[in-house]
């Protein structure tokens, strides 16, 4: 159970960009908490990237400024500098995952112990799952593909979210997690990149519609990852 409730619900983003200050803006105000994963070697970069057809900003804060943008939700860890890391030797990417989470402990002052693999489920296998599980400090690990279940993961080391949340089906998928009583826990687990709302003309309305539903449920315990996988 989770805090004495069989449901939760938690969100995970991805790459530590300056629009999770807006993300957090409205995580806070519908009282939500999410944990958010940063390559910590990528920090005080700035970059643009498309969405669709649409260029939007893909800036870094300053490692300064870490500890307090962050600190009412969980930091993770995403590798150093976002390497596919099924070309890379098991040397590196236990050097990739742990220097970074070690950096990342120390700018937010605490243990930092979960992590998601970069870019998408193709460049996951075993050999890079066992190396994260035997060799680094990581204590969960969110992969980047989904389920549409709310069954919580079997493998901490490979936790496949239930949804992204700019998922055509999101709101639907929310109304069904809303409405069951279930009789074992569930876990709605949603992902994504703070910079995708900026590709949409409507993306940051999407976004705050989903968490106005989502949110305020007194069945629903509401949680970073951590809180939600190593209760």
């Amino acid at each position: 159970m989770y805090n004495s409730k069989l449901k939760a619900l938690t969100f995970s983003f991805d790459d530590g960009v300056t629009q999770d200050q807006r993300l957090i803006k409205l995580l806070d105000k519908y009282h939500l908490r999410s944990t958010f994963n940063i390559n910590s070697a990528r920090l005080d970069q700035a970059k643009i990237l498309l969405v669709g057809d649409v260029t939007v900003s893909h800036c870094k804060p300053r490692p300064c400024e870490i500890k307090a943008i962050y600190q009412n939700h969980e930091v993770a860890g995403h590798t150093l500098s976002h390497p596919c890391l099924t070309t890379r030797s098991d040397d590196e990417i236990v050097r990739e995952v742990e220097q970074d989470r070690l950096a990342l402990s120390q700018l937010c002052q605490y243990e930092v112990v979960g992590f998601a693999y970069p870019g998408g489920s193709q460049y996951v296998d075993d050999r890079v799952i066992s190396a994260v599980r035997t060799r680094t400090g990581v204590k969960y690990a969110r992969n980047a593909c989904t389920s549409g279940s709310f069954d919580p993961p079997t493998d901490l080391f490979n936790v496949i979210p239930t949804a992204s949340f700019l998922d055509g089906n999101i709101l639907e998928l929310a109304k069904e997690f809303i409405a069951i009583s279930p009789h074992s826990p569930k876990l709605f687990f949603i992902y994504g990149h703070a910079y995708e709302p900026d590709g949409y003309s409507d993306g940051w309305e999407r976004v705050e519609k989903l968490f106005s539903l989502i949110s305020h449920k007194d069945d629903v315990f509401y949680g970073t990852n951590k809180e939600c996988l190593l209760f």
